[in-house]
C-alpha cells in the first residue's frame, strides 16, 4: 500500500510527532509512507507558506493517482482547521481518508466554538472512512459530539518503544530519590502546581528530592518561579532534551510526574512507563483507561497541590513501594509496544482500503 501521512513537520517537538516518527521508522516492505509537513515552526507568514505549500504537494500527488489512502495527524485549534482542509482536498479526488486524533483539550475547544463552525468541524470529520482515537473515552466524545459512526472510530492507543532491559533501582531512606517531568512546560500540564507542591512537603523530605524538570513552553517563568520559592537546590529545569537525553534521565530517575489537567495519552507517560518509573499523574484523558490508582501509580486530581504533595510524600519515604509501581508500569504498557501498534494500524489501513473499494462497487 502506498500511504501519504500529512502532520507536523518531523523536526518539530511534542507527542504527535513522536507517534508520526515510530510509524514510519515501523513501516515495513508492504506499505510505503510518504510525510508532507502542514504544520513548521517559524512566524505566522511562514507556517501559512508551508500550509499552502502541503496543499500543493498533496493535490500534485493525489492528481497522479498513485496513493491508496491518506492518513491524518490532527489536534485542536488552527490544526482542526488546516486538516479540514486536507480532508477535504483528498475526498476531492476520491482518496480514502484515516483521521487520526490527539488532540488533548479538542473537547474544550470544539465545545467554545461558534455553532456554525461546530456544524462544519463535524460534517468534515464525518466524511473520513475511519476515525483513530487514544482511547474509550475519546471515542465516546466524538461519537456523541460530532456525531461519527461508531463502527468508524477505532480506539488505538500510543505506541513506545519498549526498552529490553531496565536498572535495577535501589533505594533505601537515605537516597537521593529523582523525579522527572517531561512535556510541555504550561498550566495545562500542571508544571506550576508541582512546583508549588514541593512547599507542602516537610524539610526532611526535600533534602531526599531531586525534581528535573525539562520540556519547551514557559520554561522562564517556571525557573522564575523556582527562584522566587526558594527551590532551585532541588529543581532543575532545562529544555527539551533530545530523546538520548531523556533516556539517560529516565535510567536515572525513579518517579516520573505529571500532574496535567488535559490530555490524550501521553507520549512521555508511556515511555516513563516502559521504563519501570513509578508514576504520579491525573485522570484526565485517556490516562485512567491505562493507569489504576495504587495498582500502576498514584493518582491526583488536577490542580489539588496538597494530593501532589502526599503523593510525592509517600514514594519517597516508601522504597517497595516505589519499586512495586514501577514494575507494575511496566508490566501495563508492554502491550503498547511498537510491533502491536504497528499491526493494528495496517489492519486499520487494510481494512479502510477495502471498505472503500466495496463502497465503490
Amino acid at each position: 500500500m502506498k500511504i501519504l501521512m500529512l502532520g507536523e513537520a518531523l523536526s518539530r517537538k511534542g507527542g504527535i510527532v513522536s507517534v508520526q516518527q515510530l510509524i514510519l521508522e515501523q513501516a515495513d516492505s508492504t506499505v510505503k509512507i510518504e510525510h508532507i509537513a502542514t504544520l513548521v515552526d517559524g512566524s505566522p507568514a511562514k507556517k501559512l507558506l508551508a500550509f499552502f505549500k502541503s496543499l500543493f504537494d498533496l493535490s500534485s500527488k493525489l492528481l497522479l493517482g498513485k496513493i491508496d489512502l491518506v492518513h491524518i495527524h490532527v489536534s485542536e485549534r488552527g490544526s482542526a482547521f488546516r486538516q479540514s482542509v486536507t480532508t477535504l482536498v483528498s475526498k476531492l479526488f476520491g482518496k480514502p481518508v484515516v483521521m487520526h486524533t490527539h488532540g488533548s483539550e479538542f473537547h474544550e475547544f470544539y465545545s467554545h466554538l461558534p455553532i456554525f463552525l461546530r456544524v462544519f468541524l463535524g460534517w468534515t470529520y464525518r466524511q473520513c472512512d475511519r476515525f483513530i482515537v487514544l482511547s474509550e473515552s475519546w471515542k465516546r466524545f466524538y461519537v456523541e459530539a460530532l456525531k461519527l459512526k461508531e463502527q468508524n472510530v477505532s480506539v488505538l492507543p500510543n505506541a513506545v518503544r519498549i526498552p529490553d532491559q531496565i536498572p535495577r533501582r535501589i533505594g533505601g531512606r537515605d537516597n537521593e530519590v529523582l523525579f522527572v517531568f517531561f512535556g510541555r512546560i504550561g498550566q495545562r500540564k500542571g508544571a506550576f502546581d508541582l512546583v508549588q507542591s514541593l512547599l507542602h512537603l516537610p524539610a526532611c523530605d526535600r533534602t531526599r528530592l531531586r525534581l528535573v524538570m525539562a520540556g519547551d513552553g514557559e520554561t522562564e517563568k517556571l525557573r522564575e518561579l523556582v527562584l522566587e520559592l526558594g527551590l532551585d537546590h532541588i529543581v532543575i529545569v532545562r529544555d527539551w532534551v533530545s530523546p538520548q537525553e531523556r533516556e539517560a534521565l529516565s535510567r536515572e530517575a525513579s518517579v516520573f510526574i505529571l500532574p496535567s489537567y488535559n490530555e490524550g495519552l501521553p507520549m512521555a507517560l508511556l515511555e516513563a512507563m516502559s521504563w519501570g518509573l513509578a508514576i504520579i499523574t491525573t485522570p484526565v484523558g485517556g490516562i485512567p483507561g491505562l493507569i489504576k490508582h495504587k495498582e500502576n501509580g498514584i493518582l491526583v486530581e488536577p490542580g489539588d497541590i496538597y494530593q501532589i504533595a502526599d503523593a510525592i510524600r509517600s514514594l519517597l519515604e516508601n522504597n517497595a513501594l516505589r519499586t512495586s509501581l514501577g514494575q507494575a508500569a511496566r508490566e501495563s504498557v508492554l502491550p503498547f509496544g511498537a510491533d502491536s501498534y504497528w499491526k493494528a494500524l495496517t489492519n486499520i489501513y487494510s481494512s479502510t482500503a477495502t471498505q472503500r473499494t466495496a463502497t465503490k462497487r
